[in-house]
């Protein structure tokens, strides 16, 4: 039990060491991206009025372009799974139309059959889950089952 512990605690330093890591390497690229937009920031204000006003609307129409750009892409993401999702349903439409065909053409009592089929089937895939029974005196047994 004692190596388990010493595994998991190591498995988490390790896990903990990458996260900080990480989080180093971003704090550092956005300390490198704030010093970037400082020295633009000074840089303006050594420009003239119409100068920072030029420069502003260069950078405005910069971050117009590219968010246009996110937005195309992302657009054409959505009209191709629209497309996609356009395609399953018509598969999913025709086969309800062939299963709706032959449904008319059996007789009645074989339907009838193929409901209570279906019933069965919706019962046994339902799945329970947490909750566990057992009698107060199988109680130390199931404790000792479990710890080992």
């Amino acid at each position: 039990v004692l190596r388990l512990l010493e595994a998991q605690l190591q498995d988490q330093r390790r896990e903990h060491e990458k996260e900080m890591e990480a989080l180093k390497n971003l704090v550092d690229a956005m300390q490198e991206e704030l010093e970037k937009q400082q020295q633009a920031f000074l840089q303006t204000l050594q420009l003239t009025p119409e100068a920072q006003v030029e420069f502003g609307l260069q950078q405005e129409i910069t971050r117009l372009t590219n968010e246009n750009l996110d937005l195309k892409e992302m657009l054409e993401k959505l009209e191709k799974n629209e497309k996609k999702l356009k395609k399953q349903l018509k598969i999913y439409m025709k086969k309800v139309q062939d299963f709706e065909a032959s449904q008319t053409m059996l007789p009645a009592e074989r339907r009838q059959h193929d409901r209570n089929m279906q019933v069965a089937v919706q019962r046994k895939e339902k799945d329970f889950q947490g909750m566990l029974e057992y009698y107060k005196e199988d109680e130390p047994l199931l404790i000792r089952n479990l710890i080992t």
